[in-house]
């Protein structure tokens, strides 16, 4: 197998924007920085180029030392999840251009040919939410995952959604624990599904350790629960803690958990971020593994580009499995300059968010709502009702007014600053 060793790699760090209309959101929530995507290029001595993708700020692992792989073998290497995202990605694809075979028939037996996908957004407003749908639509989604926040009226956002999209359409809700405890989360998430028949999925409704708090959920509402699979959740399957799991990680991980799942009886779905390159890996990866039925997360709808010559096509909710050799897509090669990153794109402007209740109890952060965030750790608390109507959540920029500067000020020091509307 001399002419498998892997003779150069390369990088290319970019700053892939996210799309215009939600940009500003993304910055509250910091997703913004998902933008900054390390692309890898593998060459093999017999000419074959692999290429993969590493989302710095969210992918499951950063590819730390490229070159030590140099002079190996992509065979030998491709299943090490320590090389992280980007370098494994590239070596998986470099290894399937020099087999002849797409990366699925190095994974397993195919069981399909398309994998269902959804559209993703990160929590927004309500109105900027039925527009992400109305953009789903279009672009071939049957359904979408929303972030189901205190700070934002759900209520409003799932009746926009339902609105504007047909009967058809599905909406699956993660919670990221924010209904903290069963008693709060059973009445709401009864509410929900009794008025929203388009509510499909709740994800992470509490944290999932809450093995009898989970079980009661799951006995309350009829609605599928998921969390992130981890062995130790799937071993307590009896008990009742959940309906299916999120599977995330690098790909042996995924394709044990998969194999894990699949003996359970447990559907899932894959959540791996990222532009087409991604998505590419993830239809692979969920055409060999039998209970990879829930729609697919790549969030590759959030970016101005996907990074390939020709888009990954979703109709009718489903993605074709590429099958081409290795990964079966081609890099945009144009876009390694167009997308160049100068450094500087992840600093933002100081910031003031502020949520605002319909009876005038108003609470001012500073900067951003990302999980390390104040807005996290306040709304952890527990101290406010997880589900109320009529509540907003804006951010302003700081600039040079004195009296934002001086908010901005306060609650940087303090965390947080409950004020009267």
């Amino acid at each position: 197998m001399s002419q498998s060793r892997i003779v150069s790699v390369e990088t290319h760090l970019l700053w892939v924007p996210t799309r215009q209309a939600i940009r500003r959101e993304m910055e509250r929530a910091l997703i913004h920085a998902w933008s900054e995507v390390e692309v890898t290029i593998v060459e093999l001595e017999s000419g074959a180029i692999g290429t993969g993708e590493t989302i710095q700020n969210y992918t499951w692992g950063r590819s730390v030392d490229h070159q030590a792989v140099v002079g190996g073998n992509p065979f030998e290497l491709m299943w090490q999840d320590r090389l992280g995202a980007g370098l494994q990605m590239a070596l998986l694809d470099a290894a399937g251009k020099e087999a002849g075979v797409p990366v699925s028939r190095l994974l397993g037996e195919p069981c399909r040919t398309h994998c269902p996908v959804s559209h993703w957004g990160h929590d927004m407003p309500p109105g900027l939410y039925r527009q992400e749908a109305l953009w789903a639509i279009e672009h071939g989604y049957t359904s979408m995952k929303i972030k189901t926040r205190p700070w934002f009226d759900v209520v409003e956002t799932l009746d926009l959604i339902s609105d504007a999209t047909p009967d058809t359409f599905e909406i699956d809700t993660d919670w990221n624990d924010f209904l903290l405890s069963a008693p709060r989360a059973i009445p709401v998430l009864r509410h929900l599904e009794d008025r929203f028949p388009k509510m499909a999925l709740v994800e992470g409704p509490i944290p999932a350790a809450d093995s009898s708090g989970n079980k009661a959920i799951r006995d309350a509402i009829t609605c599928p629960v998921a969390h992130h699979y981890s062995d130790e959740l799937a071993l307590r399957i009896d008990h009742g803690g959940c309906d299916g799991y999120v599977m995330a990680g690098g790909v042996s991980a995924v394709m044990r958990g998969g194999h894990a799942a699949a003996a359970y009886g447990q559907p899932f779905f894959l959540q791996m971020v990222g532009t087409g390159l991604t998505a590419a890996l993830a239809a692979h990866i969920g055409s060999v593994l039998s209970h990879a039925q829930w729609p697919a997360i790549t969030c590759t709808g959030i970016y101005e580009h996907d990074l390939l010559t020709d888009p990954l096509e979703v109709r009718h909710g489903l993605v074709t499995v590429p099958d081409g050799p290795g990964l079966g897509v081609d890099l945009d090669r144009e876009a390694l300059s167009r997308f160049k990153a100068r450094g500087d794109e992840i600093d933002l402007p100081p910031r003031i968010v502020t949520y605002r209740q319909p009876d005038g109890l108003t609470v001012h952060f500073a900067n951003n709502s990302h999980n390390s965030s104040a807005v996290w750790a306040f709304f952890r608390r527990g101290t406010l009702p997880v589900l109320m109507p009529g509540v907003t959540t804006t951010i302003i920029d700081v600039g040079d007014d004195p009296e934002l500067v001086e908010l901005h000020r306060r609650v940087s020091a303090t965390g947080y600053l409950i004020a009267s509307g």
